[in-house]
């Protein structure tokens, strides 16, 4: 296994209250990692400590210590270019937001701000991303109408293809799906089975059922401590730790 990211002792504090404590554990390339567990156990703080959004709360004060290794090196370390971290590891939100234009200037935006000028070059990435994220066959035709025509579902594969056009390194998605109707979710998670060839994807699901289907590696977190980390397989059918069978077998949570 070759791990993307290595989170080492890791503990993120909220005004002097750890969020996540003492965290360990890799996250292999080119897999879905999936970190899963009730509210409050951490899971999204973590997602965002992996790509530094953290860096951006005002509201309270926050510390981290420990040491999250982007291949093998410490995203929190001296001279870390955050945004080119970004660039590398892209983020999805649970509710999607597209930017009031259309769907082919959302595709293009974040190129364009990268300076990415020539128009097929341009093109070729629309295409290429709205195919990732499943969309295409769907919007191929309605490129230059809002994007905000679309339904909820597209709306959220058109965020993850705006993702995709950047083309990161890594796909951080928190609870993607939470929203979305059985039809849509299915076309998202089949669409993460594919983009694991070329990605690597860390998923916060929207429920334990989700977790298991997708999951090539799982990470069970309580009151933002890891119980419990292991193949998806194993984790979900025989899984070590008597609070993870309980959790998964739906005795809490």
């Amino acid at each position: 296994m070759v791990a993307k990211f290595s989170i080492q002792e890791l503990t993120f504090r909220y005004s002097g209250q750890p969020a996540v404590k003492d965290l360990t554990f890799e996250v292999p390339a080119n897999e879905i990692t999936v970190i899963f567990g009730p509210s409050h156990a951490g899971k999204s703080t973590l997602l965002r400590c992996l790509n530094r959004l953290n860096d951006l709360i005002e509201y309270e004060e926050t510390e981290l210590t420990g040491r999250i290794l982007l291949d093998q090196h410490d995203i929190y370390g001296p001279g870390m270019d955050v945004t080119a971290l970004r660039r590398r590891v892209g983020m999805v939100f649970a509710l999607p937001v597209p930017l009031p234009m259309t769907i082919y200037q959302n595709l293009v935006f974040g190129l364009r701000m990268q300076g990415q000028r020539r128009q097929e070059r341009l093109d070729a990435m629309v295409e290429q991303s709205l195919v990732q994220a499943a969309l295409w066959e769907e919007v191929k035709d309605r490129l230059h109408e809002p994007a905000m025509r679309l339904s909820g579902g597209q709306q959220q594969r058109l965020c993850l293809a705006r993702t995709l056009a950047l083309e990161p390194e890594v796909i951080l998605l928190d609870n993607p799906t939470s929203g979305l109707d059985p039809l849509s979710t299915a076309k998202v998670e089949n669409s993460l089975q594919e983009l694991k060839a070329t990605y690597t994807i860390v998923l916060v699901p929207h429920s334990v059922q989700q977790a298991a289907r997708v999951a090539d590696v799982a990470v069970f977190l309580l009151g933002g401590e890891l119980v419990e980390t292991g193949r998806g397989d194993q984790i979900f059918t025989r899984p070590r730790e008597q609070r993870t069978e309980d959790y998964v077998t739906g005795r809490f949570g």
